[in-house]
């Protein structure tokens, strides 16, 4: 059998736990789920299973409301910090990609414009003015 990892995403806690580890009555939670505020995960069953995130946030969302925040500002709240966890996600992704480019080819630091297209020139090669238009140099010489 594959062994799955866990991470603050998996979804392990039923609703009685997570009310406790929240600090809330579960038909809070239920509410909250209802209005979409923290949606937990479902098993094959229906139950809801909450992650070490989804206890987070139930705990975010309390204090916040303690301080006077209406529960669609805190639904946008969460939201916003479900899309900026995402994003820096996709850029360590994109930054991992562009190591790897520029570790597999070693050697070229300039790009020009030709018939062909955008193309990577190797550090040497001469450029030819007429056909060739040099468009990005990351270390600032062309």
């Amino acid at each position: 059998m594959a062994e799955r990892r866990m991470d603050a995403d998996t979804p392990v806690f039923a609703i009685a736990v997570a009310a406790e580890l929240a600090g809330m009555h579960p038909q809070t939670l239920r509410q909250y789920d209802r209005i979409g505020l923290v949606v937990p995960g479902r098993t094959s069953g229906g139950s809801r299973r909450y992650s070490t995130r989804n206890i987070e946030q139930l705990r975010e969302v309390a204090q916040l409301s303690s301080e006077g925040m209406s529960l669609p500002a805190i639904a946008r709240l969460l939201d916003l910090e479900d899309e900026n966890r995402a994003l820096r996600s996709r850029i360590t992704q994109l930054e991992g990609a562009l190591r790897a480019e520029r570790e597999s080819r070693p050697g070229v630091r300039v790009f020009a414009a030709g018939s062909s297209g955008v193309v990577p020139m190797p550090t040497g090669r001469r450029i030819r003015r007429s056909t060739e238009i040099v468009l990005w140099d990351p270390r600032g010489r062309n």
